[in-house]
């Protein structure tokens, strides 16, 4: 019997592997993150309307007035305007000082029936300078150049 079991730890150290021999080991599985909670897509995008829809308004007469002048001495700029309505009808007048020298004035009338009616008028005398052609001299000190 002893030889028997000197034979069965023989088979077995011979069966047992070396130390300096690599054991076999399965690879790691690759690392997969775990999966992100489901979000579903956002919306298309839709941007804001560049236009606001027209306010609504009763179709009642508003009556308003207004006037306005500009009168600039050093640049000569010099007009007005009035302008009053009953809802219904408008009138005013404007008046423009001209670059000859006149001043128009425009008086009118405006409706829905009988369209816009001005009546133009002038005051003054139209003034217009002298035509004078330019002398051309050249400076003192220029040379033409030269010809090839």
């Amino acid at each position: 019997m002893k030889v028997f079991i000197v034979a069965a730890v023989l088979a077995v150290a011979a069966a047992a592997p070396a130390p300096d021999t690599p054991v076999y080991k399965p690879a790691p599985a690759p690392y997969k993150p775990a999966p992100a909670p489901y979000k579903p897509a956002p919306a298309p995008y839709k941007p804001a309307p560049a236009y606001k829809p027209e306010p609504q308004y009763k179709d009642e007469p508003r009556p308003y007035a207004f006037d306005y002048a500009v009168n600039d001495k050093y640049f000569g700029t010099n007009f007005a305007q009035n302008e009053k309505s009953d809802g219904h009808n408008a009138q005013g007048s404007y008046t423009v000082a001209l670059p000859d020298g006149r001043i128009q004035t425009v008086k009118y009338v405006a409706d829905h029936y009988k369209g816009f009616n001005a009546e133009v008028t002038y005051q003054g005398k139209a003034r217009h300078p002298d035509y004078k052609p330019a002398s051309y001299k050249p400076s003192p000190g220029y040379k033409p150049a030269p010809k090839y």
